[in-house]
């Protein structure tokens, strides 16, 4: 039998980042995952991630997936691939199938971080081929290369569900609609905005009533639910779509845990059962550490650092540091973790609905029922603001943890402050010299640089661009509002992209005066179409 001083069971963020911490310290430690590939779930993510710069925050999760194995690499880490660990004993021995083989190995301690699994749900039609989980959709489009679907129906407003929507349309998919039997987005307004404007319509207090075809989805009908999440007869709604994504949570794959006589707990707020352990996450079971998501259903971001804390604490726990140099790092580390948790989305205030931001501005109730903010509402925001020239627009209404946009621009346009779940402020007596890092960092694409009299009755609009083909200088088209209404005439003034934008494009479009403060999105004339440019 193999003996280690640390075996880590999943190489997700959490894992790896824990084996990085106890390998730094000294110890030999070795990571069983039973993929093919390690990183988890970071290597389909391509969207920037939010927090600060210690939490990656404007780094795409694949990226950050490449950072973890490098360092980890350097460290020492062993990683045994397609390595199924299939029994996990109280006295830390565990069991491993990899291909035929299986064989026992033993820890003098033991961290399991398997992460999470997709929920479904049942309703008619559930098995037919076209109904694929949120996560099948992010491993064919970023890891594979295929599209889902043409037509995509999206079950779930989570952020999970918003993002992948995001990324199916930048894969080429129509999104009919984002379906949710909850009265409210669940997820970051930001990422629900990004959706609505470019068309997609929020269909919440709705739920699926049944998947239509034979051998595949050919369609889809929904409807309103009651307060006792009964359909409504006669809301019935149809599409015709043959892929149908769902994104309904997540629950802690903690059986392992179980399986060793950990202390559980049933925990709605943490998705599920899950082990009873410290800050460390240390369970019942001498140890045995738990951390990432198989403890509690949050962010990457949250994973990786309480992957950290585990595995400092692991090492301490062996003997491998000093107590104190481990209580500092740990400090350090639980700090950082606290940030990510504060807001209107920590886990604290899951299931509420704050009538107001942390400043006093009230919470845009149709941001949350329709997925936008209102032209009256966005006007509330301190990031939203009128001057004479390029000045930068900031339409984000709710206290999440970011700050990427402070840190982006060096003439101190933009300020947050000390609390990172601030909304961003518009500095007045700052001079924006239209650089756009501000627009290019935001993981939420909810910076626009605008000018409101360009000249000649037009104004310009700088915007995040993430979709192929990239349109060039004198595209002509249409304005969007941020509901994903066509508003106006549009004419593409110009197109940046510098490596420091990492793949977002910032595209300048002019439109009339009128909708400098309203046209959010541009969407390119039919190929074929015989409109004239905006001149």
């Amino acid at each position: 039998m193999n003996r280690h001083d640390l075996i880590v069971i999943g190489a997700g963020p959490s894992g790896l980042s824990a084996a990085i911490e106890a390998a730094h310290a000294g110890m030999d430690v070795v990571v069983f995952d039973e993929n093919a590939r390690p990183g988890g779930q970071l290597f389909k993510q391509i969207h920037k991630f939010f927090g600060s710069k210690e939490h990656h925050a404007k780094v795409r999760g694949f990226r950050i997936g490449d950072e973890l194995l490098k360092e980890a690499d350097a460290a020492g880490v062993r990683v045994e691939l397609d390595s199924s660990v299939l029994g996990l004993y109280p006295d830390r021995e565990v069991v491993v199938r990899h291909g035929d083989e299986v064989f026992h190995a033993k820890g003098d301690a033991v961290l399991v971080a398997t992460g999470a699994s997709e929920n479904t749900l049942g309703f008619p039609g559930w098995t037919l081929p076209g109904v694929i989980g949120a996560g099948a959709a992010q491993t064919m489009m970023n890891l594979h290369g295929v599209r889902p679907g043409d037509r995509v129906l999206m079950l779930g407003s989570g952020n999970v569900g918003l993002v992948v929507g995001f990324q199916l349309l930048q894969a080429g998919c129509e999104v009919v609609g984002v379906v949710d039997a909850a009265p409210r987005v669940g997820g970051y307004g930001v990422h629900a905005a990004k959706l609505a404007r470019c068309g997609v319509p929020f269909h919440l207090s709705h739920t699926i009533v049944s998947a239509e075809g034979t051998d595949h989805v050919t369609g889809v009908t929904i409807g309103e639910v009651d307060k006792s999440w009964q359909i409504v007869p006669g809301t019935e709604k149809h599409f015709d779509v043959d892929t149908i994504c769902v994104a309904v949570g997540l629950s802690p794959m903690s059986q392992l845990l179980d399986m060793a006589g950990c202390d559980m707990v049933d925990d709605p707020r943490r998705g599920g059962l899950v082990p009873v352990c410290d800050e460390s996450g240390a369970t019942s079971v001498a140890g045995i550490f738990a951390s990432g998501d198989v403890s509690g259903i949050e962010e990457a971001s949250s994973a990786m650092i309480e992957g950290r804390i585990s595995g400092s604490a692991i090492a301490d726990y062996l003997g491998y540091l000093e107590h104190e140099g481990e209580t500092r790092r740990v400090d350090e580390l639980e700090g950082s973790l606290d940030a990510l948790r504060q807001g209107m989305f920590a886990p604290k205030n899951r299931g509420t609905v704050p009538e107001r931001t942390e400043e006093g501005c009230p919470v845009s109730m149709n941001l949350l029922e329709h997925g936008f903010l209102s032209d009256d509402e966005v006007l509330a925001y301190p990031g939203v603001t009128h001057a004479k020239g390029v000045h930068a627009v900031i339409e984000c209404s709710q206290n999440i943890p970011c700050n990427p946009c402070q840190d982006a621009c060096r003439k101190g346009c933009i300020s947050i402050g000390e609390n990172i779940t601030s909304l961003p402020v518009v500095v007045g007596d700052a001079a924006c010299v239209a650089c756009g890092m501000c627009v290019a960092s935001c993981p939420g694409q909810a910076i626009f640089l605008v000018d409101e009299d360009a000249g000649d009755g037009f104004a310009t609009v700088t915007l995040p661009y993430e979709f192929l083909p990239v349109p060039t200088a004198g595209t002509r088209g249409r304005g969007l509002s941020r509901s994903g209404e066509e508003i106006c005439d549009a004419v593409v003034e110009s197109v940046r992209c510098v490596s420091a934008f990492d793949h977002t494009n910032l595209l300048t479009m002019r439109v009339p005066e009128d909708c400098a403060m309203r046209a959010r999105f541009f969407r390119p004339a039919p190929a074929d179409a015989d409109e004239e440019a905006v001149s």
